[in-house]
């Protein structure tokens, strides 16, 4: 079935990772967050994928090309962000006069859910969580097979079976995405989806696993996902003396030096070099031409294209964006003396990360001087810099932050 991907946004959730690069295009477990759903998609069934794109942006093309994991893919420009519905619209000229389905391309999908989806036209993915107030709920009749409408971010959710962002729509629905700008301003394409249950039945398809990515620490869960689902191989240089166990991938052009020791789930890419007398655990992944150098302990985290550790630093539960650079001695706490959720800054807003233990993210280019330590939910911004022994206790766009850097902060 023709497969409509969405890859054209920014991910303003997501800052600073996205400043410099789309939200889609963020590493997981060795490749773009959207390749993994068109790999989804290409097994599931779809014949052809069009993507989704932005028009001042070539980094999904530069990295498809014209086919991908055995599927023909075609590129649709989205000229202004306007929502889902104006994205899907862009690719509409692209789509045979037959049904389609659409897909989230900042979302991981289980294969054989979405498999199930493909196969039960029309029909919407439906996954339930434990908290569906940020979420578009789905409203189904009282024996749970037909959807009848959606909520979104209800303050008293009828339920908890949440919109997964899948569709799968008769061709007719290509006539229905001229819709009404919505109370924040876009065309969403959940009034599409509104239309085709009005017209036919829509059957909710159950995922075993979904998760959408849209902020730091759902890209470090979404690289935990796939990591535990790889299997190790070793194609670039090891040293005898060091130790790798459970699955381990060394891709081809990587290095690790003597007196490392790496435990899987983790991903060693292409360019990157490990050690020596590093140490590796946790569902991490050490990107292109990254560094881990002597004495640094990495720990279920993300290493972004040439991010560089070099020695004696401690990194755990973060995620560092590209040409990021940790002076010696840098250190990161993940965890709060009290034991409860860590907190962090997204989009002006303090929120929990629902996560017990969680480190730093640093945007593309940010530096730390030597000794510096960084709490638990900091930020570092795009270019950022610590100077020397500092301490960074909050994330410097915050109130508090900017109370500290003035001096009138806690001491």
């Amino acid at each position: 079935m023709q497969t409509v991907v969405l890859a054209a946004g920014r991910g303003t959730r997501m800052r600073p990772l996205t400043d410099r690069q789309l939200k889609p295009m963020l590493p997981v477990a060795g490749r773009p967050l959207v390749a993994h759903t068109v790999e989804a998609a290409a097994d599931a069934g779809a014949s052809r994928v069009v993507l989704v794109v932005q028009p001042d942006d070539g980094s999904v093309s530069e990295f498809f090309g014209d086919e991908y994991a055995g599927v023909t893919l075609d590129y649709a420009v989205q000229t202004e962000q306007r929502g889902t519905a104006d994205a899907v619209r862009a690719a509409a000229p692209h789509l045979d006069d037959a049904p389609f389905v659409v897909l989230n391309g900042d979302a991981l999908y289980d294969h054989a859910s979405l498999a199930t989806l493909y196969d039960r036209a029309p029909a919407v993915g439906a996954f339930r969580v434990p908290d569906p107030s940020q979420y578009g709920v789905l409203l189904t009749d009282e024996a749970g097979e037909r959807v009848t409408g959606v909520v979104e971010k209800p303050a008293d959710p009828p339920s908890n079976l949440v919109n997964a962002g899948a569709y799968a729509l008769p061709a007719a629905a290509k006539s229905w995405l001229d819709v009404d700008e919505s109370e924040r301003g876009e065309l969403e394409f959940t009034d599409v989806l509104a239309r085709a249950c009005e017209t036919s039945d829509v059957r909710p398809v159950a995922f075993e696993r979904w998760l959408d990515v849209g902020r730091p620490w759902e890209l470090l869960e979404a690289n935990e996902w796939q990591l535990g689902e790889l299997d190790g191989r070793v194609d670039g240089a090891v040293h005898a003396d060091a130790e790798l166990s459970g699955d381990v991938v060394v891709a081809d052009g990587a290095t690790v030096r003597s007196g490392v020791v790496i435990e899987g789930p983790a991903y060693v890419d292409s360019g990157a070099t490990v050690g020596p007398n590093a140490y590796i655990r946790g569902s991490t992944y050490v990107g292109p031409e990254a560094n881990v150098g002597h004495a640094v302990e990495v720990k279920n985290s993300v290493l972004m294209a040439g991010a560089h550790a070099g020695h004696l630093a401690y990194v755990g539960d973060s995620v560092l964006g590209r040409e990021t650079n940790l002076g010696a001695g840098t250190k990161v706490a993940n965890l709060r003396h009290d034991g409860a959720d860590v907190q962090t800054l997204v989009k002006g807003d303090v929120v929990s990360t629902g996560r017990r233990k969680f480190g730093v993210v640093l945007g593309d280019g940010a530096k730390t001087g030597i000794n510096t330590s960084l709490n638990a939910g900091v930020k570092l911004p795009t270019d950022g810099a610590t100077r020397p022994g500092e301490v960074v206790l909050f994330d410097p766009d915050s109130e508090k932050g900017r109370e500290a850097r003035d001096g009138r902060g806690d001491e």
